[in-house]
Order: structure tokens, then sequence, then C-alpha cells
């Protein structure tokens, strides 16, 4: 009990004396570092005290800290003619909190009053940061806001329809899943220098969209003819993207199912690759720049919605498929679904996998053909919008790339799959 004390009250003098020197660092402050190494073991000793005499030592601790800060700020006011923020003061009752916190648990102390520090100490960079956001991008926030935290806690987890694959939770989770991997390229893609290479152009169009991505550079190439190559090599490298994309996808929802897929998926993806780098070494020449800004952030509610309805309907297109058709029709189902979104077919899939509803060798062959599927769809896409250059340097490429996912659809030794690990079906029975 004694060495558990000294842990407790050591660890909450050293988080003290770190946040401290951190306040003390600056150019005004209330509490230093002596004062907020008080504060931190005041908390210690108020949680240790309450559990032999009660709750209200803690409370009354927590008030005579208030005070103490409330008299320290009105004396700064007085003798400075400055009036102090509240950014010293949340910092010293949070660090009441922490050293209460090194009571119940050390480890969460440790985490809160570090992160504390560090928060405190990338003021400049928070500052900084937030001066380059717009409103455009404080309405990207709030919106995966209101995905993420408020609707999604809403939704219940259980299961409807007649096949029973429609659950509302895990429909808007896969939703936030989607919205939240192209909001962090956008996002990235938002930050970072207004022109970039063109490779750089390609990933960050392949996390945020790639579909959006083909329509924006087919304009482009429409309008430059000579562009038209540049184009074409980030709508590849866009397309490459996707396939990690697609395996960033599965890993989080079922990755015991990504390590069956991955030799699918990296045969996909290094085709896509030896394809871009090709086209590199035959039709680019110098290292000419590109905008790589998303012209709309992803996380737009409305599109949001037509996702998850696109993700409902794909799902029980799967169930009514498989019931009425068997496998054969499974496979027009990826055709369709993937001609406009590569997400819904292969999270859709995944699921139906995942509860034993389809077969594993059923499954990475409908995740493949929706994956050629969008390819022949961004050709059209380029076909439509772009240069007639363009058209054949995709043309070309993709075809090469299609022409192997054929072969693997079509040949892939059965033999060289494992088992899927699942078990009973997941899905089915709620």
């Amino acid at each position: 009990m004694e060495f558990l004390f000294i842990k407790q009250v050591g660890l909450s003098l050293g988080l003290g004396l770190l946040v401290g020197l951190q306040r003390e660092w600056g150019p005004s402050h209330v509490a230093g570092i002596r004062t907020f190494a008080l504060i931190t073991v005041f908390g210690t000793l108020c949680a240790r005290l309450s559990q032999e005499f009660g709750g209200w030592i803690l409370g009354a601790g927590l008030l005579g800290l208030s005070a103490l800060i409330i008299a320290g700020g009105i004396a700064k006011f007085k003798h400075e003619d400055i009036t102090p923020g509240l950014t010293t003061a949340a910092a010293a009752l949070l660090m009441y909190a922490v050293g209460a916190l090194t009571v119940v648990h050390l480890s969460a102390a440790t985490i809160v009053g570090g992160t504390t520090a560090v928060l405190l100490h990338w003021k400049k960079q928070m500052h900084s940061l937030v001066k380059e956001f717009d409103e455009k991008d404080l309405r990207a926030i709030i919106q995966m806001v209101l995905i993420s935290l408020v609707i999604l806690p809403l939704l219940p987890d259980r299961y409807y329809g007649p096949y029973d694959v429609i659950n509302p939770f895990h429909i808007w989770l896969i939703v936030v899943l989607i919205v939240g991997i192209s909001m962090a390229g956008y996002i990235i893609a938002r930050f970072w220098k207004t022109t970039a290479g063109t490779l750089m152009a390609g990933v960050f169009g392949g996390i945020i969209s790639s579909t959006a991505t083909t329509v924006s550079y087919s304009r482009q190439s429409k309008q430059n003819g000579q562009n038209a190559s540049r184009a074409a090599f980030v709508v590849l490298v866009a397309s490459t993207i996707v396939f990690f994309r697609v395996a960033f996808e599965i890993g989080v929802i079922a990755p015991e199912i990504l390590l069956q897929i991955l030799p699918q998926l990296t045969a996909m993806t290094l085709m896509m690759t030896a394809s871009s780098a090709l086209h590199y070494l035959f039709f680019l020449r110098g290292g000419s720049k590109v905008k790589t800004v998303a012209e709309r952030d992803p996380s737009n509610f409305k599109a949001a919605v037509v996702f998850g309805l696109l993700y409902a309907v794909v799902l029980f297109v799967i169930a009514a498929t498989k019931d009425e058709f068997g496998d054969a029709g499974l496979y027009w189902v990826a055709v369709l679904s993937g001609l406009t979104d590569m997400d819904a077919i292969t999270l859709s899939t995944t699921q139906m996998m995942q509860q034993d509803r389809i077969s594993f060798e059923t499954g990475w062959r409908m995740i493949i053909i929706g994956a050629m599927a969008n390819m022949v769809f961004k050709g059209a896409i380029a076909a439509l919008l772009g240069h007639r250059r363009l058209t054949l340097h995709l043309a070309l490429f993709f075809g090469l790339v299609i022409s192997g996912g054929i072969c693997m659809v079509l040949f892939w030794p059965e033999t060289s799959m494992l088992p899927l690990p699942l078990g009973e079906g997941r899905g089915g029975g709620r």
C-alpha cells in the first residue's frame, strides 16, 4: 500500500511539473511550475482522503482550488491591468482531476496529463491551423460530427427485412467509415501546398474519390489536350490507391477476411502499379505540378445518405439474388454496383462473407469484378468528358489490368485458398 501511494504521488508530481513548466514558459501566467505540481498532488491527496472519509473532501478541494484561481486572476488583473485567459485556470482544474485520477487509474492519469501538456504547448500551431480554415472546412467538420457522433448512436442495432440483412446501425457505421477515409484525404489535400506532384495528386484523389478525380481531370484534359497524358497518370494512380483503400476498409470491418483476400488484392494492386509505372515511363516528361485540392468536401450529408441507401440496396439485392439465382447472378450485381461505387459492393460483399451467406470464392470474385466494372465506368467518363488522347491512354492501361483481372477470376486456383475461420454465421439470427 505504501509503495502504491508513493507511485501515485510521484506520478502526480511529475505530471504537475510537466504542465507547470509549459505554463511558466509562456509570457504571462497565473500558475507556474510549482503551483501546478502542488495542485496535482493536492488532487491525489484529496482523492486518497475521500476513500477514507467520503467524497465530500474531493468536492471541497475542488471548490477551494476554484476560489484560489479566481483570487489569483483578480490580483493579476489589478496589478498588471491584464485580463487573464481561461486556459491556465482550466488547466489547473484539469490537473487537479488528473491528480485524483492517479488514485483510480495510473495509466489513464498519465495519458490525460501528457495530452494536456502537448495541447497547451501546441498553441501556435493550433491557432495557425484554425486561421487556415474557411467556412467550407468548418462545415465539413460539423457534418462529420453530425454523421458520426449524433446520428450513429441513435440508430437501432438490429436486423430487418425479409433476408435479415438490413441493420441501420451497421449500415451507418459503414457510412462513417467511408466518409472518414475520404475526409482524411480531403483534410490532408486541403492543407497541402496549393500544387503538388502529379503522383501525390493521384494519391489524394484515390483516397478522397477516384471517380470524382476522373471527372475532374477528364474535364481538364478536354480544355487542354496536352495535359491528357498527365491526367491519365493521375487517374491511374488514383485507381491504384483504391485497392489500398479497399484493403483498409475490409481490414476494419473483417480483418479475418482481409487475410484471406490479400493475395487477390495484392495481385490487382501490382497490376495497377505496373500499369501506372509503365504509363509514366512512356508518356510523361518532367515534373510539373497539378492541383490537388478536392472541389467538394466528402462529408456532405446528402452524399452520405445516398451512399447509405446504396449500400443497403446492394446488401438486399445480393441476398435476394443469392436466394433466387445462386452465385451466377451475384456477378451481375457486382458489375452493376461496381460501375458507380466500389465501396458499396466491397463492404456489402464482405459483410455477406462474414455472415457466411456467400462463399469466400464467390465473394472475392465479386469484389474483383466490381473493381473492373469501376474501371470501365471511369473509362466511359473519360470518353464522354475528356480528350481523345486521355480515352486512348486509359483504354490501353485499364484494358491490361482488366485482362489480368479476368484471368484471375477464371483461373485463380481454388486450392490456394485457406478455409475462412468464421464458424457460424453472425448475422442471420439477430
